[in-house]
């Protein structure tokens, strides 16, 4: 489980995040939706340990994944690369089936570059999965996809979440991407930014209906 209870984030004077608390359980989704510049990436960067410069506590598994806007590939490696190497411990078929999973099983001697957005977003999700997260942080990973390329990404990361069931925070501007994927939603709102409930600028969590 990711426990997170966040006081206080400030950049110099300006204070970013403020009561922002919540859980996630393993195998859950959580989407956080908020308008640009709310705090959304913060939140994850402290998530994830990138950012201890805050009044709080996040309790997070050692095992984790962070899946970018921009798939931050190596594209001087290919395909299989980009995965062994942040992976050394993989036997070299297992991120094959890795690949296949993702649709880019015919792929693997690719080099980034040689790939469309989509492909290097799979590459991404693979990449990520490959080392079996405990936590998987997507930071708009849907961004500037057109809508059906947006709609097959979000079918296999959900179905890679399904399989291997780590605790998910998803960053999305769009409330439809967090339906399709995410369990909850978590709403930013306000300047610093706190989470929203009931309609009010207090703490709140919207359920996903079932």
């Amino acid at each position: 489980m990711i426990t997170v209870d966040i006081k206080t984030k400030n950049f110099g004077a300006n204070p970013i995040l403020k009561d922002v608390s919540f859980e996630v359980s393993q195998g859950e989704c959580m989407a956080i939706l908020g308008k640009s510049g709310i705090g959304k990436s913060t939140l994850l960067r402290l998530v994830a340990g990138l950012d201890p410069g805050f009044e709080g506590t996040v309790r997070r598994p050692d095992r984790m994944a962070f899946v970018f806007q921009e798939p931050t590939l190596l594209s001087w490696r290919t395909a299989i690369d980009n995965i062994l190497i942040v992976h050394p411990e993989l036997q070299r078929a297992a991120a094959l089936n890795m690949l296949k999973k993702v649709g880019l099983g015919d792929k693997a001697a690719r080099f980034p570059r040689q790939m469309s957005l989509g492909q290097q977003r799979r590459l991404s999700l693979a990449r990520a999965f490959a080392g079996r997260p405990e936590l998987l942080i997507l930071d708009e990973p849907f961004a500037s996809l057109d809508r059906a390329t947006a709609s097959t990404m979000i079918t296999l990361t959900r179905e890679l979440i399904m399989e291997h069931a780590p605790s998910t925070l998803f960053v999305t501007h769009s409330g439809e991407e967090a339906d399709q994927l995410a369990d909850r939603t978590l709403i930013l709102a306000g300047t610093p930014a706190t989470v929203m409930r009931n309609g009010n600028l207090l703490d709140y969590q919207r359920e996903k209906a079932s």
